[in-house]
């Protein structure tokens, strides 16, 4: 049995990327910072900057309603990727697919509004799992 079970919580560096395949999927492309439980010596946390992406409704409700600095949780896998670069170099990503994203934080906390924990989970549909098997508008990867 195989187990490949990924959730982290952390606050998108950027706002996310949404695009679409030649086909019309849409693909959501965003990064986490995440702090990690412990401190060195100094004190000082070390953060983690995980590269994230969703596809299809997953991907519209990322791009619709997270922007740089919003808390999210993303529930996914661990996938590793290899691809070659526009100077034909080879390249290997590591990335979290979301199966679901949630909201990290309450309408309160977020703009001051009255304190109301919003969660959502949207409908999911299964990536496909070959890249290759993708034509994105531009010939390049989502990201």
């Amino acid at each position: 049995m195989a187990l490949n079970r990924i959730i982290i919580m952390g606050r998108l560096t950027r706002d996310p990327d949404l695009r679409s395949t030649a086909s019309g999927v849409a693909v959501a492309s965003f990064t986490l910072a995440v702090d990690r439980d412990f401190a060195p010596k100094d004190g000082e946390r070390e953060t983690d900057f995980i590269d994230c992406v969703a596809w299809r409704n997953t991907a519209e409700f990322v791009s619709k309603y997270f922007s740089k600095g919003k808390m999210a949780v993303v529930d996914g896998r661990l996938q590793i990727r290899d691809w070659v670069d526009k100077d034909n170099n080879k390249r290997r990503t590591a990335e979290i697919v979301a199966d679901n994203v949630y909201f990290g934080e309450s309408k309160k906390d977020s703009d001051g509004g009255n304190f109301r924990n919003e969660y959502h989970t949207p409908t999911y549909t299964e990536p496909t799992s070959d890249f290759a098997e993708l034509d994105f508008d531009d010939g390049d990867l989502p990201f």
